[in-house]
């Protein structure tokens, strides 16, 4: 690599705005981790300032564009339980979950990440319509980053070049929704072959948005159904012993069991699954019968 001076260091682009300050990094302030994976980016810039990773845990949360009322709760509500801890979300400022995970990060408290598919710059941030949340990680202590030229504009092709970049930075990967073919599985076999932790929300077999993570689970990803499950697997808090164990249960059922990490009512359920209503209302029979939820009160809640 070549020598960067300190004149080039500090050189730094103003957008048109001004409202962020792009800078080119040095090979030496190069994320050690991304200089460990197989190609390595020849370029950084960034915006805002990358947290320490030896202070945080860089978690890359992933998932479909096309996502589901299920998938946009468990991603919030997975996020929203990790507040307090020193934990950094990682992930692509795509439409979807992408966009989700930021925007519950930043509710959280957390610092968050954001690798885009274009250069930094904000006449070609992509998508526009997160150009506000783009600015809104860099004023809360995140970043943008890419390995982009600033006014690069985004390709088909920018996007699954950039997941390395997600995979590489991360200590570990959490997947909610990714169809059978999608760019989230490119992230999660990227991660895989890294030797970084794979996550996987199970999802409800009927839905096009789960066949993805449900084969992970099949291929030995760990199951994560709430947040403590995730604080759990990366060792922030001790293991309960007697959990539950998903991975007893059909998709469906693990569905049902992730949304009762509270009471809720039968319609409310109902309403938050993509199963049909009448599948769905067998699967609490069955979940009853085996004596894993009640109902009280009006509500449904685990046992």
């Amino acid at each position: 690599m070549t020598e960067y001076s300190k004149h080039d260091r500090m050189s730094k682009i103003m957008n048109s705005s001004d409202s962020y300050t792009i800078t080119t990094l040095s090979p030496e302030e190069f994320p050690k981790a991304l200089l460990e994976i197989p190609q390595p980016p020849e370029k950084l810039f960034l915006a805002g300032e990358l947290p320490d990773p030896k202070d945080y845990y860089y978690l890359s949360v992933v998932g479909s564009r096309k996502y589901t009322s299920y998938g946009k709760e468990a991603c919030e509500r997975i996020i929203k339980g990790l507040a307090g801890y020193p934990i950094v979300i990682v992930s692509g400022l795509a439409m979807g979950i992408d966009g989700i995970a930021h925007r519950a990060a930043l509710d959280a408290g957390l610092r968050t990440i954001a690798v885009p598919g274009s250069g930094l710059a904000q006449s070609v941030i992509y998508p526009r319509t997160h150009l506000n949340l783009a600015r809104e990680i860099v004023e809360n202590d995140g970043a943008l980053l890419s390995e982009y030229e600033p006014d690069f504009r985004a390709t088909p092709w920018s996007f699954p070049q950039r997941n390395r970049i997600m995979a590489g930075l991360s200590q570990g990967v959490l997947i909610i929704e990714a169809e059978e073919k999608s760019g989230t599985l490119i992230t999660a076999r990227m991660a895989l072959d890294y030797n970084k932790n794979v996550f996987v929300v199970p999802g409800p077999i009927f839905s096009a948005t789960s066949k993805g993570t449900n084969n992970l689970l099949r291929q030995g990803a760990t199951p994560i159904t709430s947040a403590k499950d995730l604080l759990e697997e990366i060792g922030f808090v001790e293991q309960t012993f007697g959990a539950l164990d998903l991975t007893l249960f059909t998709p469906e059922e693990q569905a049902v069991l992730i949304l009762l990490d509270e009471p809720r009512e039968r319609e409310e359920i109902i309403a938050s699954l993509d199963t049909p209503p009448s599948q769905t209302l067998s699967v609490l029979t069955v979940l009853e019968i085996k004596g894993l939820i009640k109902e009280r009160m009006g509500k449904i809640e685990r046992v």
